[in-house]
C-alpha cells in the first residue's frame, strides 16, 4: 500500500479508479477553498469601501493601501480558480472518454 502525499490516503496498487476519485475530490475541495477565500476578500473590499465612503461623507479623506493588496490577491486567486477548474474539467473529460472506450 502507498500513502498519497496529499491527504495520507491509502491506495491499493493498481486501483486507478480510487486514485482518480481521490484526485477529483481533492480538486473539488481545493476549488471550494479558493472560492471561499475569494468571497472573504470581496467582503473585505466591500467593508473597506463602505468605511471609505463613510469617511468621505464626514469630510475625511483616507488613503487606502489595503484594497490594492486585496485586489491583487483576488486576481491571483481567480487565476488559480480558473486553472483548477480547467484541471478538473480535463480530468472529468478524460474519465468520460475512458468510459466510451470500454
Amino acid at each position: 500500500m502507498q500513502n498519497l502525499a496529499a491527504g495520507n490516503i491509502a491506495a491499493q496498487p493498481g486501483d486507478g479508479q480510487e486514485g482518480y476519485r481521490s484526485i477529483v475530490s481533492d480538486l473539488v475541495a481545493l476549488i471550494g477553498h479558493v472560492q471561499a477565500s475569494l468571497q472573504l476578500i470581496e467582503t473585505a473590499i466591500a467593508r473597506e469601501k463602505a468605511l471609505g465612503d463613510h469617511d468621505e461623507s464626514a469630510g475625511i479623506i483616507v488613503l487606502d493601501d489595503v484594497t490594492p493588496r486585496y485586489a491583487k490577491a483576488s486576481e491571483a486567486l481567480k487565476a488559480c480558480d480558473a486553472g483548477l477548474g480547467a484541471a478538473l474539467d480535463l480530468l472529468l473529460d478524460s474519465e468520460t472518454a475512458g468510459h466510451c472506450l470500454n
